[in-house]
């Protein structure tokens, strides 16, 4: 199993609020042949680190894949492109973000693929919805449960569902 956030702030040309575009990405992942197993519901998140910019939308899915993790990353760049994401500046608004969080219990560190996500930790906007995916979800590396990483997170990271009128719901 692998576990992917998906971000948004941005509409999309194409798809419209940044929740159509995550739902129409995960529709993507399965004509790509990824296996949607579960997805969290949406989330609203204040950006991290804060700047003025609008808040993003944010979920995850696991998936099931026989695709190695270095394959996944590559399909999930894919869709990042096809999407319209383009690269700008660090931590800036985006029509679609899609991380490659957690692929079982491997920690690769290669110039190509980071495993486990460096920053996962840190991210209350990545915790929440893992946690609703995967409660049992340990970090392989620390052997931390999620309620422990989530504990050790300061109030300043706000998350808060998503209304489902809004799309919020999960699926």
């Amino acid at each position: 199993m692998a576990y992917i956030a998906l971000g948004a702030n941005l509409p999309s040309p194409v798809y419209g609020p940044p929740a159509r575009t995550l739902a129409a990405a995960l529709a993507r992942f399965e004509i790509l042949g990824l296996r949607v197993v579960a997805r969290s519901r949406w989330y609203l998140s204040r950006p991290v680190p804060a700047s003025g910019q609008p808040w993003f939308v944010n979920g995850v899915a696991e998936v099931e894949t026989d695709l190695t993790p270095k394959a996944l990353l590559a399909l999930l760049l894919k869709v990042e492109a096809e999407f319209g994401r383009t690269r700008g500046e660090p931590n800036g608004p985006r029509v679609v973000d899609l991380d490659l969080l957690a692929c079982g219990e491997a920690v690769i560190a290669s110039a190509e693929l980071i495993l486990l996500h460096p920053r996962l930790h840190e991210r209350r906007f990545v915790l929440v919805p893992l946690a609703e995916v995967a409660p049992d979800w340990r970090h392989p590396v620390s052997g931390r449960a999620l309620a422990d990483l989530l504990a050790a997170l300061g109030p300043e990271q706000v998350v808060e569902p998503l209304p489902p009128e809004t799309g919020g719901g999960s699926g």
